[in-house]
């Protein structure tokens, strides 16, 4: 079964690659390797309030622009509980004036952000949790939606070099480590997109079962 994964993001598509790998006859696919070239549309596709709608905005947007791939979307975020769930849907770009930064730069800017607003809060008041919705769309009433969650608190510094995102700061309180600091496989074990990702690979094993 071909898949299209609706992500840009190498980081983000080798994680779900390796947690889906166990699905037998699975082959996921990017939008580049199905040549869908990246739209001016895609930056307006993820405009809602929840990270359910915006994950089904873009599944199914996806599946339009491949012809009906089944497609697989997530939208993920982090929510911090001293600012009350913020920065939520808007994680991947919360930081001011980052409209011309990516990647890592764009990451560090997001963490600086968050460090500045949560100034010299105790660490027992940085609760917060990652949080993805994944969706597998396949067509007209043929969708699937679930939700995973990780809690973790947010550190005052960045540690470690693995990961990307918010996950130098964000400490898993079971282990005293960051998700930079833990290999990528530890970090699927624990992490919301691997809680999310798993649940969803029962559906593709009866997909393709």
């Amino acid at each position: 079964m071909r898949v299209l994964v609706a992500t840009r993001s190498g980081h983000k598509l080798r994680e779900i690659r390796t947690i889906l790998r166990e699905v037998p006859e699975l082959e996921l696919l990017s939008p580049e390797e199905l040549g869908i070239p990246p739209s001016p549309e895609e930056e307006g596709i993820e405009a809602f309030s929840t990270f359910e709608e915006n994950a089904r905005a873009k599944a199914r947007w996806f599946h339009i622009r491949s012809g009906g791939f089944p497609t697989l979307a997530d939208d993920s975020g982090l929510e911090v509980d001293a600012l009350e769930g913020r920065p939520g849907v808007h994680s991947k770009r919360f930081a001011p004036e980052q409209a011309e930064l990516t990647g890592q730069e764009l990451d560090e800017a997001n963490n600086l952000h968050l460090l500045h607003l949560l100034g010299d809060l105790p660490l027992a008041e940085r609760t917060g949790r990652y949080v993805c919705v994944a969706v597998l769309h396949r067509g007209p009433g043929e969708e699937v939606v679930v939700r995973g969650e990780a809690e973790g608190l947010l550190l005052g510094r960045p540690r470690g070099w693995e990961g990307f995102g918010y996950d130098p700061l964000f400490l898993d309180p079971r282990l005293g480590l960051t998700f930079a600091e833990i290999t990528p496989s530890e970090k699927d074990a624990r992490s919301h997109r691997g809680k999310a990702f798993r649940e969803l690979a029962t559906h593709l094993l009866q997909a393709t079962g």
